[in-house]
């Protein structure tokens, strides 16, 4: 382990033993640990970070001490935006969003305003330093115990992110109309927004796919049609999730960001969202009961 590795796990360590109090160059500091899934490894890594407000969202600054490459975590959170976050008295799940354009540039002088050291990293690299939001997402609450509530607060969290993923869309077609160009830009808002979304669904159905489902069709040999038919649902899901995941990935802005896609991209989320939310109330519909009377 790297002396930095080692000196991160350390203060991990006591933020966590003293409800997010550390000593040492850090005292007196709000800080938050922030994990990311690794773009490449896949598995989950936290740092430690220094954060502002704005308003009730928290803000951490890509800075790297002002070094040319952006920190790791920064380029996990851009292909993986699902996060956790931990505070001194809390933990949940965040969508990380950094902010673009004049936006990032306003929130960067108020941070510097805040904390004038950023403002020194800046001066040490050609690069634009990013401003990410942790934007907290929808918390579904399980109204009852076992699986059977497990699922109802996935399915709970993926219509809330659909539902937001679509009003984003509109309202990108809505300027578009309004510009007379008809082609929906797709910022980082809605890209961070729709991976995050996609990546959960993706996860949700090889979950029932390999362990729910052929648990319950041995317990229950007259659902095999059912589960046949959900297996076409999630198939039919799944190149509707690789269609979208595809437009946000097209050709367009430095970032990465698709632009000028077009109604293209609202119509694919329209139906996304037509075909989820018929399949989840099919699930419920047939799964619940099964999930209750199993005591699961």
């Amino acid at each position: 382990m790297s002396s930095f590795n080692e000196f991160n796990q350390n203060v991990i360590a006591e933020f966590r033993a003293n409800a997010g109090k550390v000593g040492g160059p850090f005292e007196g500091a709000e800080l938050l640990l922030l994990t990311t899934t690794g773009a490449r490894s896949g598995t989950p890594h936290t740092v430690p970070l220094g954060f502002l407000r704005d308003g009730g969202t928290p803000l951490v600054v890509a800075s790297a001490a002002g070094a040319d490459r952006h920190p790791a975590w920064y380029h996990n959170l851009l292909a993986r935006p699902l996060v956790q976050v931990e505070t001194g008295t809390e933990e949940y799940e965040a969508v990380a969003v950094p902010a673009a354009g004049a936006r990032r540039d306003e929130l960067f002088a108020q941070i510097v305003a805040a904390e004038p050291g950023y403002g020194e990293y800046q001066g040490r690299t050609a690069r634009v330093i990013p401003v990410v939001a942790l934007q907290r997402t929808h918390e579904a609450p399980e109204e009852e115990g076992g699986i059977a509530g497990k699922l109802l607060s996935v399915h709970g969290w993926l219509r809330a992110q659909l539902a937001h993923v679509r009003e984003l869309a509109a309202d990108g077609a809505r300027e578009a109309g309004a510009r007379g160009d008809g082609a929906v830009s797709l910022g980082l808002q809605l890209r961070q927004h729709c991976l995050a979304f996609c990546h959960t669904l993706e996860f949700h159905h090889r979950s029932e796919d390999a362990g729910l489902f052929p648990y319950l069709e041995q317990q229950h040999p007259h659902m095999r049609e059912f589960f046949r038919r959900v297996d076409a649902e999630h198939r039919v899901i799944a190149r509707l999730q690789e269609e979208l995941v595809r437009a946000l990935d097209a050709p367009g802005s430095g970032s990465g960001v698709g632009e000028g896609v077009g109604e293209a991209f609202s119509e694919r989320v329209e139906r996304m969202s037509r075909e989820l939310e018929g399949h989840l109330d099919r699930e419920e519909a047939q799964l619940l009961p099964v999930l209750r009377a199993l005591g699961a």
